[in-house]
């Protein structure tokens, strides 16, 4: 049965879902507040991550977030303040970061990051988008002391463990792979797995393709408000109209917990800002990669080269920290020998804002108390990831039919 489906939210998640309703025959609406050219879906390290399969609350976190606190800089930095939806997040975050509960979360991260990379090379294999960036060299693990060469070595073990495709790299192993700059690292883990693309090409087709085949996309329009009647959301009103769907997505990344307050639903859930830094002129670098002391990611992209990461908890704000954004710099020289990023490059650096659960699992299914309210939010680092499958699993869910995946873990209403 075709249904009104209003998707609120245009990054990666939400255009996705839009895709995939679109597919089952919906009448499908999606609103954003900004003009959907900007945030954290533009500015991403652009990876598809089955190896990612450790969640942000793991053990040791929080006390890495206490020890980085005063420090604006630090790759994990959460900014002291009084907010009672912040200390709330970070006590459930604290709950969350044990090993047993690490351990349970694993296979579900890399079973929805299987099935998303599988979604991505379809939708490039259909070329409804075009013969856009989607690239099958792996990612690289690499380092430069055996502390972190042993942490990653437990996790290549565990990956491994779950057939995962990962291979250790010496120094020599790793200049074979990437051998047109002078690396300053001990080695690297080498997910054959992984993928990465390039996120403002992808976001600008999907749109495209959205707008060509039905999909209504209103930019810069901002829901202000939403009417319940009968545990059903009865009405949307934004700042320059009202909708009424069937079933209604939030897919509003970080800003979604601000919209389920105004449906007396509390949902756990901080901004996670990260940085990015284009680079347009050649650095010869090959292979993408996470740079595992720097705790920052490099992809090369087409045109230009992304540096990315970090981690700040400051709240919702849009504010550019210059010494984050030389820590960046600063910390892909240390890896890259003669590596030189233009001041001008750093100057045009943006970031985008995360949507952060405790427990580093997204929110993906209903609520006890609407019956026509999806969630889609929640996803942290893996957005650009789980796009996909989030889109996919959300249409199912309102389609009624079979899940593709078992979606309890990722339940909005779950206890932390």
């Amino acid at each position: 049965m075709s249904k009104n489906v209003i998707v609120i939210g245009g990054g990666i998640i939400g255009l996705s879902t839009a895709y995939f309703l679109q597919k089952n025959g919906h009448q499908v609406t999606v609103l954003d507040k900004s003009n959907m050219d900007s945030g954290a879906s533009y500015v991403n390290a652009g990876y598809i991550t089955p190896s990612h399969i450790v969640p942000l609350a793991s053990p040791g976190m929080i006390s890495k977030g206490i020890k980085y606190m005063f420090n604006s800089s630090s790759p994990f930095y959460m900014k002291p303040r009084l907010d009672l939806d912040f200390m709330k997040w970070a006590w459930y975050f604290k709950k969350s970061s044990t090993k047993e509960k690490v351990e349970r979360a694993m296979p579900v991260i890399m079973d929805i990051n299987l099935l998303s990379r599988e979604l991505y090379e379809e939708i490039h294999n259909s070329g409804e988008l075009g013969d856009f960036h989607l690239d099958r060299k792996g990612l690289l693990m690499m380092y430069q002391t055996n502390k972190e060469r042993d942490h990653e070595n437990e996790v290549a073990e565990r990956a491994k463990d779950m057939g995962l495709q990962v291979n250790h790299l010496d120094l020599d192993g790793l200049r074979l792979v990437e051998p047109d700059v002078e690396l300053n690292a001990k080695g690297a883990f080498h997910y054959e797995c992984d993928r990465h693309t390039t996120p403002d090409q992808i976001m600008e087709r999907l749109a495209g393709y959205l707008a060509k085949n039905g999909v209504k996309i209103h930019k810069n329009e901002q829901v202000v408000d939403l009417k319940a009647t009968s545990g059903k959301v009865s009405e949307i009103i934004t700042n320059k109209g009202s909708y009424t769907a069937d079933d209604i997505v939030f897919a509003a990344g970080s800003w979604t917990t601000t919209l389920s307050k105004k449906l007396g639903v509390h949902l756990p859930l901080q901004a996670g800002k990260g940085y990015r830094i284009n680079v347009s002129t050649p650095t010869k670098i090959n292979m993408p990669a996470i740079l595992m002391e720097a705790k920052m990611a490099v992809t090369p992209m087409q045109g230009f080269t992304r540096f990315a990461g970090t981690m700040e908890f400051s709240g919702i704000n849009n504010i550019i920290r210059k010494e984050r954004v030389e820590a960046l710099a600063r910390g892909a020289s240390k890896y890259y020998k003669g590596l030189h990023i233009p001041e001008e490059d750093k100057q045009n650096a943006q970031c985008g804002l995360r949507p952060v659960s405790p427990d580093g699992l997204p929110y993906i299914g209903t609520t006890d108390k609407y019956k026509n309210l999806v969630f889609a939010t929640g996803h942290a680092m893996m957005g650009w990831s789980l796009g996909p499958a989030t889109g996919k699993l959300v249409s199912e869910l309102v389609s009624g039919n079979k899940l593709s995946l078992d979606i309890s873990p990722f339940a909005p209403d779950r206890k932390f």
